[in-house]
Formats: C-alpha cells, sequence, structure tokens
C-alpha cells in the first residue's frame, strides 16, 4: 500500500491553519478608500466557548478589530508581528523595510491606541448576554420605554451598508433617536441569538436571509454603542462557523 507523505511545510501550515487565520483577519485592511457610510469590520460566526476565552474573544472583537483598522498597513503588520507571533524588533524591521528604532517607535504607539480601548475594561459574556435579552425584548415587544433603561444616553448606532442596502450615513447618536430606529424594526423580522467574533451577539432574520449582524459595546451596564452591519458582502462569514483555536 503506499502511503501518502505530507511535505513539512503543508504539515505545518495544517497545523496552524486557525491562528494564521485569525493573524491574517487582524491584519489585512478590507476598507475600501471610497467606502459609502461607516465602516464596520466583516462579522463572522464563532462557537460559544470562544467568548469564554477572554484574550481570544478581545484579539478578534469588533472593538478591537476597528482599532487595528485605524492604522496604517505598516503599523498593523508590525503589531501583529509583535504581539502575536513576539518576533525580534529585528526581523520585524527587515520585514517591512524599516529601522529596528522605527520599527520599536511604530510599534509603542500602535500598542497605546489598543491599550487605550482594553483599558474601558473587558464585559464578561454573561453580562453581554444578559443586555442582549433585555434589548431583544424590547425590540420584539416594540416598547421603546423598556429600551431607555438599556440604551445609555449617549448610545450610538453605527450601520455599515456599504452603499448597497439602506443604512445610515452617519452614526445616529442619543438614546431617543436610536429607541425610534429600533422600534421601527418591522414585526416580519426576527432576531436571534448567535456568537459573533468572539461575543454574544444578534442577527436579524427576514425568513431565511441574515438582514443585519448587531453586536453591541456595553459599559457599566448600559449598551453605549451598537454596530449593524448590513452590507450582503460581508455577511458571508455567518453561512458557517470559524473556528479560531
Amino acid at each position: 500500500m503506499q502511503v501518502h507523505r505530507i511535505d513539512p511545510a503543508t504539515e505545518a501550515f495544517v497545523a496552524h491553519r486557525n491562528l494564521l487565520f485569525t493573524v491574517a483577519y487582524e491584519m489585512l485592511g478590507r476598507r475600501p478608500e471610497s467606502y459609502v457610510g461607516p465602516w464596520l469590520p466583516e462579522p463572522l460566526l464563532t462557537a460559544p466557548d470562544v467568548a469564554e476565552d477572554v484574550e481570544l474573544a478581545d484579539s478578534v472583537s469588533m472593538a478591537v478589530l476597528r482599532v487595528l483598522e485605524t492604522l496604517g498597513p505598516t503599523e498593523r503588520a508590525v503589531f501583529v508581528l509583535r504581539e502575536v507571533f513576539d518576533l525580534p524588533y529585528g526581523e520585524i524591521a527587515d520585514a517591512v523595510g524599516k529601522t529596528q528604532a522605527a520599527v520599536r517607535q511604530i510599534a509603542r504607539r500602535a500598542r497605546a491606541r489598543v491599550v487605550a480601548h482594553r483599558s474601558r475594561g473587558v464585559v464578561s459574556a454573561a453580562e453581554t448576554r444578559e443586555a442582549l435579552a433585555a434589548f431583544q425584548h424590547a425590540v420584539e415587544t416594540g416598547n421603546p420605554e423598556a429600551l431607555l433603561d438599556i440604551l445609555a444616553p449617549g448610545v450610538a448606532l453605527v450601520t455599515d451598508g456599504g452603499g448597497v442596502v439602506q443604512a445610515a450615513l452617519a452614526p445616529v447618536v442619543g438614546v431617543e433617536r436610536v429607541a425610534q430606529v429600533l422600534t421601527g424594526i418591522p414585526a416580519t423580522a426576527s432576531l436571534r441569538p448567535a456568537h459573533v467574533n468572539g461575543s454574544p451577539a444578534l442577527v436579524l432574520w427576514y425568513g431565511d436571509a441574515i438582514d443585519t449582524v448587531l453586536s453591541v459595546r456595553i459599559d457599566d451596564g448600559l449598551i453605549t454603542e451598537i454596530c449593524a452591519v448590513r452590507n450582503p458582502a460581508k455577511l458571508s462569514g455567518m453561512e458557517r462557523e470559524t473556528r479560531l483555536r
């Protein structure tokens, strides 16, 4: 019987496929130069247990990916190569064509931006699920008063339609304005819990089709930001679960 051996390079790739996917997802900015309206990262359907791994969940969270997107390509590459792979500055300098001194400075700036996000504190998956359950109930019952109880006064609703589907071209800010938008969701739609980018989230369905993926940011038990991805081109990551481990 003939035995087919896998070459070492392929074997290494298969062994580290999930890690490489995560790194590539963090490193590659997908924002076109002329994007219509707010830009949000592509949502990924992830396993529920990812939410319990705080470090892993935070590394692919919408919030961190949005911070990374504010970095230039070189800054993002330096950050990922240093923070994820822990490569020496000399190797990173060779990879990006910069001096070691420049790479150290770039890494410090990039790290400072991400740390500024993380300093706001990491909310547990249980707390996020509790807030989302209250949010879902308020939206489904069309109860604006219940929404006011879960939304922070300065809450922002950021919608990414990519110029393809209807979406606000700027964030909707303020609890009354956001509540008005949310209570306008038709009764024919349904909200279903899911795990997206390592955190509990909600998915808005019309029949058998996904219309919107909703993720939230929570501070002091209240929802301070709602990210709504509606661009159909970005919803393919919700078709099947993405393994991150």
